[in-house]
């Protein structure tokens, strides 16, 4: 249960950050992956000019805000010219992403990009290292008023993170900007004939959805206490949708308490598959792959479900 809840507690944000792209119609947002990406970077900005503590902390929401704002308004442009094909339009947006954050990493770093910090850098002199200790932001958000409860270790700066995104969505999906979103996901015709500005509303969506996931990699990362600068992003986006779509999600209906449920099911699996496949298998490889085969599967049968429902 300790390592349940703290998978939850780091992947609670990027999780919600699903929830409004679905709301507006936009089905999963696969491309939240852009959003870890707007955090990784300004980590690595942050660090390369050597800030520290929380007002690095404070930087780099500021920074990864900014980029993600960017991000979300191209990636919403782009959406908006690809209306009914979003989801798989998300995916290839995110692996281009993907691919340009590291060639500049890779390569624009020490050359087009100065590096103050040399410890960032390979021997050669040109890129990032393949992992970076994160000793700035470390622990910073959790180890804030810690508290433990049988044995289960929480933070309190953690946990008001979490509700307030959490009230922020619940608010939002209330307000008139939420009820246009809704509208706009339910038929965007009958919206466009209401009044309501369709492609806006689709951009905005995608925005805080960027934004959200942006938060959600920071309080990953934190916790984790290092940064694979090259694949920390990987699966983010899949393991979140498969997240919330355990929880009861659909691609077109989705609320806060699909997220929580999703998180609590996913990785309780997750936690529980690789030792149920070493019992019965009596091998800790096989019981490795029980647990990716198990995770797929339950990925594969929820979208299965899902569509299937809304044919």
């Amino acid at each position: 249960m300790s390592e349940v809840v703290t998978r939850i507690l780091r992947n609670s944000v990027m999780v919600l950050s699903l929830i409004v792209p679905i709301i507006a119609g936009l089905g999963l947002n696969f491309a939240i992956s852009i959003g870890a990406l707007a955090a990784q970077t300004a980590i690595l900005f942050v660090l390369n000019y050597g800030l520290e503590g929380y007002p690095a902390l404070l930087a780099v929401v500021l920074l990864s805000t900014i980029l993600a704002v960017a991000f979300g308004y191209v990636i919403g442009a782009i959406l908006n010219r690809v209306k009914g094909r979003e989801m798989i339009t998300s995916i290839i947006i995110g692996y281009i992403g993907i691919s340009i954050y590291q060639l500049i990493f890779m390569v624009g770093f020490g050359t087009i990009i100065p590096a103050t910090n040399e410890k960032l850098l390979l021997k050669s002199g040109l890129g990032i290292q393949h992992v970076v200790n994160l000793e700035s932001l470390s622990g910073i958000i959790d180890d804030c008023l810690k508290f433990e409860i049988w044995g289960i270790k929480c933070s309190v700066l953690n946990l008001v993170i979490i509700t307030v995104v959490s009230l922020f969505i619940f608010y939002l999906l209330r307000s008139k900007l939420g009820i246009n979103m809704k509208a706009v996901g339910e038929s965007m015709d009958k919206s466009q004939s209401l009044g309501i500005d369709v492609n806006k509303m689709r951009i905005i969506a995608i925005i805080i959805s960027t934004v959200l996931a942006a938060y959600g990699q920071i309080m990953y990362l934190q916790n984790v206490g290092m940064l694979s600068v090259y694949t920390a992003q990987s699966n983010r986006e899949i393991f979140s949708s498969a997240a919330i779509l355990a929880g009861g999600a659909g691609i077109k209906n989705a609320n806060i308490r699909n997220v929580f449920l999703g998180l609590f099911l996913f990785h309780f699996l997750f936690i529980v598959s690789p030792l149920a496949g070493q019992t019965l298998f009596s091998s800790v490889a096989i019981g490795e792959y029980f647990r990716t085969f198990i995770s797929y599967a339950v990925i594969c049968l929820a979208i299965i479900f899902n569509v299937k429902e809304n044919i």
